[in-house]
């Protein structure tokens, strides 16, 4: 295998870092600011930046405590199909890495202490929660990375904590609705994880990961994935606020695209850009949710 060249400083901490995972951060936020907005009208801006913020940092602590700890337990290999972690290839130390992830976690838990003036105690569980999870994804004596409900926490911390916290700091109330929107938009970050455990498979495997991927074998993952594509569709279609539920109906053609793309039997690291293109996937979703709730019609 051929050696990488040393990046810059930068790029090294962008690598461990990894900003192409933040549209899977921003994307459900974004849509419990639309929803929000939908709703009453008006936007505490002040509280929507400090959302996004606490959500960045939590997501970027969350990165690089992975990098991190991955290569502590030695999972991260020559073999790896993914792009190159910072750590892994010698570019950043192990402490390095874990200290930035606590000052990110230091970051979002300072923003959570504002936000907690303005949402009272949810917001305080649900800050509380978003931080234990980013620890536990690949720390403590279980982590959630290495076994089967890794799509169970994307879906509910990428979809419905970040829908639902979002709207409730904009509006002070939550409807079923907005639940239902977070678990749509959630559906999708599950399926982003879900390709990336089935790109990972063998590797996954053969480091003693459990993953949702390994236990129900490639093909009820296709099934799955087509699903996590599918269903957030008419999810989205029945929520109150819409004023029109057309638009939604554009994400059907690459959604049918990429589904068609996994069938045809892509492995390896040309997952790597199946993955990326359901990220954009789901940011087109929200992109077309607003724009439902922006134009006249029927609904």
């Amino acid at each position: 295998m051929p050696e990488r060249q040393t990046p810059s400083p930068l790029v090294r901490w962008l690598l461990a870092a990894r900003p192409k995972t933040l549209p899977l951060t921003l994307s459900p936020v974004i849509a419990g600011l639309a929803l929000a907005g939908a709703a009453t009208g008006t936007l505490a801006v002040w509280t929507a930046l400090a959302t996004l913020l606490a959500a960045v940092a939590i997501q970027i602590g969350t990165n690089l405590h992975n990098d991190a700890a991955d290569f502590e337990r030695g999972t991260d290999t020559d073999e790896r199909l993914g792009p190159p972690r910072a750590t892994a290839q010698g570019w950043l130390t192990a402490r390095q890495v874990k200290n930035a992830a606590h000052g990110m976690f230091a970051l979002a838990f300072v923003l959570g202490l504002a936000l907690l003036v303005r949402g009272g105690w949810p917001i305080l569980l649900v800050g509380l929660a978003s931080l234990a999870a980013g620890y536990a994804y690949t720390s403590g004596p279980r982590p959630i990375a290495y076994g089967p409900f890794g799509e169970v926490y994307a879906l509910l911390f990428f979809g419905v904590a970040a829908v639902g916290g979002t709207y409730y700091l904009q509006t002070l109330t939550l409807d079923g609705s907005v639940l239902v929107a977070g678990a749509a938009l959630g559906c999708l970050a599950s399926a982003v994880l879900l390709i990336n455990n089935y790109r990972d498979l063998e590797t996954d495997t053969a480091a003693g990961r459990r993953t949702l991927c390994r236990l129900i074998g490639r093909g009820r993952a296709r099934v799955l994935y087509a699903l996590l594509l599918l269903v957030p569709i008419p999810l989205l279609m029945r929520l109150d606020p819409l004023q029109a539920f057309w638009p939604l109906l554009a994400a059907l053609p690459p959604a049918a695209l990429l589904i068609w793309r996994l069938w045809r039997g892509a492995l390896g690291p040309a997952l790597n850009a199946q993955l990326a293109r359901t990220a954009q996937y789901q940011a087109l979703l929200v992109g077309l949710l607003i724009l439902s709730l922006l134009l006249p019609g029927t609904a």
